[in-house]
């Protein structure tokens, strides 16, 4: 278990799609929005950059800015860590986007929320509040000691089952008490405002009820985010092995054994080099939630690797629409099970894939994954789907 960043810039080419908030946002800052082509062939308005802070990633995704986040390469053994860093970091943020949803949603069905507004009809905290950021800040702002006590009040006892807890080694212990403040710093301003507004009044104790338990839920949701960022990193791996076993058959033709040739770091360097310039590249794109009026879609996150050409024309239109006649449809499972013997690293992907599977389970992800080969080409599509 870790903590879901580890660096402040994370090397790795991003192509960051923007929400209409995202863009308008970047607009009226005068930052130039680009054109974006993905892999999928569809354009669309975004930024584009060779290295990434994780903590604006993860701004950004908060406030409801990024749609997708794209990366492609030849190879990503050298990038292992950059890419599961980001991998993490997007799982975190839909987690602690989440976490604040269902406290407000269930803050606004607690009694002395009701009895408060049937006593301030003007004043109602329900599903169609809306306060600007300015508006709570101010009223925050004078309210800071109340904050610090109540962090305190909600903290203490979700801290001691943590150091009680004999099945947790130290370091576990560690990492759930940073992530119980974590998930507390990311509190909206709105949930805040409801927490100092009714902090010690008779009733309090339901709201403090909710964010215990919610705390307990997404301390252990949270375990998904490894396990998501070690299976991407799988797939990533064995679609680039792959890669570079047909480019070395192409340059070394001949040779008996081509298999022992990407083993050779001088060999397989030229390998890359060769995949680089014919744009022969492994991609992976997070698709986040479906935008802030997709009801019950907001915890969503689609992963899809797959591998593209310059030359390869099925690709012109939107995977999603392409789903025909012309591929064949299977699990992930599935799809590990059928791979030829020789083919690396199978068992390990079946043993990620059954962690994640039961790591879902346990804490109620809803995850499924889904594969689709091009029987006209070589190209094999993998999607992971995730709704937190």
């Amino acid at each position: 278990m870790c903590a879901e960043k580890k660096k402040f810039i994370l090397d790795l080419p991003v192509k960051i799609i923007l929400t209409e908030d995202g863009a308008s946002s970047f607009i009226s800052n005068k930052k130039k929005l680009l054109r974006i082509r993905l892999a999928d062939n569809l354009e669309e308005y975004g930024v584009s950059m060779d290295k990434v802070s994780p903590m604006s990633i993860q701004s950004m995704i908060l406030l409801d800015y990024i749609s997708k986040i794209e990366i492609s390469m030849p190879e990503f053994v050298t990038r292992r860590q950059e890419v599961m860093d980001l991998s993490k970091v997007i799982v975190f943020s839909i987690l602690y986007k989440q976490f604040d949803r269902e406290i407000y949603n269930s803050f606004i069905k607690c009694d002395i929320v009701r009895r408060h507004n049937r006593a301030n009809p003007s004043q109602l905290i329900d599903e169609k509040t809306v306060m600007s950021d300015k508006q709570l800040r101010t009223q925050l702002s004078i309210k800071d000691n109340v904050i610090q006590m109540a962090r305190q009040t909600i903290l203490e006892p979700v801290w001691k089952s943590i150091m009680d807890n004999t099945e947790f080694t130290p370091e576990e212990k560690n990492v759930y008490l940073l992530m119980t403040e974590k998930f507390l710093n990311r509190l909206s301003l709105m949930n805040w405002y409801i927490i100092t507004k009714f902090y010690k009044a008779d009733g309090f104790n339901e709201l403090l009820g909710i964010l215990r338990q919610s705390l307990a839920n997404y301390m252990e949701k949270s375990k998904v985010a490894e396990y998501i960022s070690v299976m991407v990193m799988e797939l990533a791996l064995n679609a680039e092995n792959t890669n570079i076993r047909k480019e070395a058959r192409i340059l070394y033709r001949g040779v008996e054994n081509g298999d022992t040739l990407i083993y050779d770091p001088d060999i397989r360097a030229k390998i890359v080099k060769e995949m680089e310039r014919k744009h022969e590249l492994v991609f992976v794109s997070w698709k986040i939630g479906g935008g802030t009026a997709a009801i019950g879609k907001q915890g969503r996150l689609q992963i899809t690797l797959y591998n593209k050409d310059d030359e390869f024309q099925e690709m012109k239109e939107n995977i999603e629409s392409k789903m025909s006649a012309d591929l064949n449809k299977r699990s992930l499972i599935d799809f590990y099970r059928q791979m030829p013997d020789e083919a690396e690293g199978t068992d390990l992907g079946l043993y990620y894939l059954s962690y994640l599977e039961d790591a879902c389970k346990k804490v109620n992800v809803k995850f499924e994954s889904l594969v689709n080969q091009f029987t006209s080409t070589d190209l094999t599509v993998i999607t992971l789907i995730f709704n937190f």
